[in-house]
């Protein structure tokens, strides 16, 4: 088949091509204003996922968008955007993440338009672009590129610097004249000009902004003493009588500005790898595919958001599937890690289902579209993300409101400084100041609970589960009751065959099959089960053909079969319970729900073989609900289904606290009593009939496949199909919440012992600034642990040996 393959570029694309990178803010002032552009980083307000964006969507009375921003570095920078943003009329709400660096504004597009907000944000000093541009990442490269220079240029300074200030240190006196210690002092202020002049620019510009915005940020107190070391060494250099002629510090300004400069690069690496993975599952999508013409049948290369229902479109190997679909042509594996967190690829061959995001690993594949934008499971799993990655838990929120107070103390107690030490030196008093100045940045204050919730939300999705509220972090780690209901759940959505008892001198295996043959003819959940049995057990075909087939509802199948090898031989057949058979039950007294088979004969109906059914209780069950006592979770079954059957349910599982006949109520009922008694309650259901109970429980998983994501109440949402998930996620909650509290206490530490030595001109402006970046680089160092991979363990040590979580492993029947 030929394969035409002309571009055909959006306007997006036109205008980059036009106007070239350094334009891309005029590009967005013309373009993004198009209500036609506005899905490409949005969706209307409350719509539901579950359709895709109509083209009247756009009059929509308020919209939500999403922005990455450039040039923020801290919690101060996101409290200004968002008041920023806040002030323009129209701007309904705005939440700006300093972990992330993106933000979520809600407009209303009869007031405003997204250039105008966006305006905003440039006039505070910051840059906004759609947070699904596809020059984001480029952005996202060039800082790091520009950070790795600045390191470089900082560092190459440094040394030479401290070259040029070894004789001073060391010298004694009468080693070094006068002029070679002027030479020095010279040499090293010509190379402390790049540090200062382009290492130091970012914190200058900051600076700059905050002062004519009249507004403090982390930077200002920096760049002050950045600005107060390298003028009071440049009057020492070019006046060395003077007040400040004692001694030059631009071996101090080089290092801090060298150990600055270090840790912010380290850390923008390190939230490239965790909170950045949140830009990296955004742009899963492929920018553009190959869409079949429905005159020509050629295929042509067009942007991805162009795609409409119906259309045919060709994925090559090792491409993301754009949308929504079902295989035309071809047979391939497909990884959908993303979207159920099983790691394995899974076949998908003509006629399968085909998710967007998941990708096509081995051969090219032609896919009908069934769903595209806001429709796909792939973008209701984005806009939990993005929804989840700007929210601020309690803790972070304690900490934005603390840091700029915290800043004009910090600067307060700088000049305080300054004036108790200027009578005795002025020179030790600026640099006294600068220590404070330096010293004292809350970063690692702003960064503790952020970059852990988010690196610990990151490690979840990966493993299945997404975190809708990140609140429910903290929650989960205090909870010491989880409460699961039990269908859907604790179970499959279905019954397995358990036993089997023939008739005296039937042949079990020519039964099964025989029941087989019938139960494929019914969509009961007792007929499923005896097909897939069968099924399961590779039995040959049955020796015998339907011939009439008739469903009675709530009873059972009634059935006439003919032999294949001679078609007069008939038999008139039932498959359902006994009272539908006409016949006492072969074993009365096993439990659980069962069918029966029976024939009719001259004598009447005789039963051929009863089969006993029970609940496909999933094999983990039991090890997680054991786990989870070990770990101090009491955990209880509260089910609508039948007492009897919830009982044997949680007798098979080892759950003392079981409860079957409860309505909604009883269950939150039930719930309201444990959290009354003190306890913190998690509950697990399966989203569908559970919301009540899911809102009203201190933390609430939604498990199961078939969860509505856009309207599950529950702050977990559980894709994958292992229960498992569920242990995972409490005991990376608590994992993450130890994290956050190590972080804070070393920030507090930090700043408890690091202050009075400054305050007492013990500190200097160096080992200030290394102070400062090793700070916040620790704590950044620190959540990223939560980043690896979490083993399934008892807590003692006579537990058995780790279970490495099987993501999403379905397991056998």
């Amino acid at each position: 088949m030929s394969q035409h393959t002309t571009v055909q570029p959006s306007a997006a694309e036109h205008a980059v091509a036009d106007t070239g990178f350094l334009n891309l803010s005029q590009m967005h002032s013309h373009l993004l204003d198009d209500p036609q552009e506005w899905s490409s980083f949005g969706r209307p307000a409350g719509q539901s996922s579950k359709a895709p964006i109509s083209e009247n969507a756009t009059d929509s009375p308020v919209w939500d968008s999403f922005v990455v921003l450039e040039g923020m570095h801290c919690a101060a920078c996101a409290l200004t955007i968002e008041e920023a943003l806040r002030a323009v009329p129209g701007v309904q709400a705005a939440e700006v993440s300093a972990a992330t660096r993106r933000a979520r504004v809600e407009w209303r597009p009869a007031q405003v338009l997204p250039s105008q907000w966006m305006e905003a944000v440039s006039r505070a000093g910051y840059r906004a672009l759609p947070a699904r541009d596809a020059f984001a990442r480029e952005l996202r490269q060039a800082e790091t590129r520009r950070a790795l220079w600045r390191w470089l240029v900082a560092g190459l300074c440094m040394m030479q610097v401290m070259m040029y200030a070894w004789p001073a240190y060391t010298a004694r006196p009468g080693d070094l004249s006068l002029e070679m210690e002027t030479l020095l002092r010279w040499a090293s202020w010509v190379i402390s000009l790049p540090v200062v002049l382009f290492c130091c620019g970012p914190f200058f510009k900051s600076a700059l902004k905050d002062i004519t915005q009249r507004r403090v940020s982390m930077d200002l107190p920096v760049a002050l003493g950045m600005l107060i070391t390298f003028v009071i060494s440049t009057l020492g250099t070019f006046d060395p009588s003077g007040p400040f002629g004692q001694e030059v510090f631009f071996d101090s300004l080089t290092m801090f500005v060298f150990f600055l400069l270090t840790g912010r690069w380290l850390e923008l690496r390190l939230r490239d790898r965790t909170a950045g993975a949140l830009e990296a599952v955004m742009n899963r999508l492929p920018d553009s595919v190959l869409r079949q013409q429905p005159d020509s049948g050629e295929f042509e290369r067009v942007a991805t958001r162009r795609l409409r229902v119906g259309d045919v479109v060709r994925v090559l190997t090792g491409e993301a599937f754009p949308a929504d679909g079902r295989i035309l042509r071809g047979t391939t594996h497909a990884d959908e890690a993303l979207l159920t967190g099983e790691s394995t690829p899974v076949l998908r061959a003509q006629g399968d289902a085909v998710t967007a995001g998941s990708y096509n690993l081995d051969s090219v594949v032609e896919v009908r579209v069934d769903s595209v934008g806001e429709g796909t499971r792939f973008a209701q799993i984005v806009n939990l993300m993005e929804s989840a990655s700007l929210q601020k838990p309690t803790l972070a929120q304690l900490a934005d409101k603390v840091a700029r107070p915290f800043l004009v103390v910090v600067l307060l107690a700088a000049l305080a400084a300054a004036i108790w030490w200027w009578p005795a030196d002025p020179g030790k008093a600026m640099m006294v100041a600068v220590a404070v100045l330096i010293v004292t940045c809350p970063c690692a204050l702003s960064l503790a609970t952020p970059v852990a919730m988010l690196t610990a939300a990151g490690t979840l999705a990966r493993s299945g589960v997404l975190v809708r509220n990140l609140q429910g972090l903290e929650a989960l780690a205090a909870v010491d009751t989880l409460v699961f209901d039990k269908t859907g759940t604790l179970t499959r959505d279905g019954l397995v065959l358990r036993a089997l008892t023939p008739a005296e001198g039937q042949n079990t295996d020519e039964l099964l099959a025989l029941a087989s043959l019938l139960a494929r003819q019914s969509m009961h959940p007792a007929s499923k089960a005896l097909a897939q049995a069968a099924e399961v057990a590779e039995l040959p075909a049955s020796a015998w053909l339907l011939d009439s087939v008739q469903e009675i509802a709530g009873s059972g199948l009634d059935v006439w079969v003919q032999a294949r090898s001679n078609t007069a031989l008939r038999r008139h057949l039932r498959l359902g319970s006994a009272a539908h058979c006409g016949v006492p039950e072969l074993a009365p007294h096993e439990p659980g729900q069962s069918v029966v088979l029976a024939e009719e004969s001259q004598d009447g109906w005789l039963p051929l073989a009863q089969f006993h059914l029970s609940e496909d209780v999933r094999p983990e069950a039991a090890q997680v609900i054991a786990d989870l006592r070990q770990q101090g979770v009491t955990v209880q079954l509260l089910s609508g289904d039948r007492s009897a059957a919830v009982q044997t349910v949680a007798a098979k599982l080892g759950i003392e606290q079981a409860q079957g006949d409860c309505k909604p109520q009883d269950k939150l009922a039930a719930m309201q009593a444990a959290q009354a008694a003190g306890h913190k309650v998690a509950m697990v259901g399966d989203g569908l009939n559970d919301g009540p109970v899911l809102a009203g429980a201190h933390v609430s998983f939604a498990f199961g496949k078939a969860v509505p994501l856009a309207q599950s109440r529950a702050d977990f949402v559980v894709l994958g199909d292992s229960l498992e998930l569920v242990l995972q996620s409490l005991l990376l909650a608590r994992r993450t919440l130890s994290v956050v509290r190590q972080n804070l206490g070393w920030a507090a530490a930090y700043n408890a012992i690091s202050i009075p030595l400054a305050l007492v001109g013990w500190m200097p402006a160096w080992l200030a600034g290394l102070g400062m970046a090793l700070s916040s680089l620790l704590v950044v160092a620190n959540a990223a642990r939560l980043a690896r991979a979490l083993p399934l363990q008892a807590a003692d040590s006579n537990a058995s040996a780790p279970r490495t979580l099987r993501r999403g492993a379905p397991s056998c029947h």
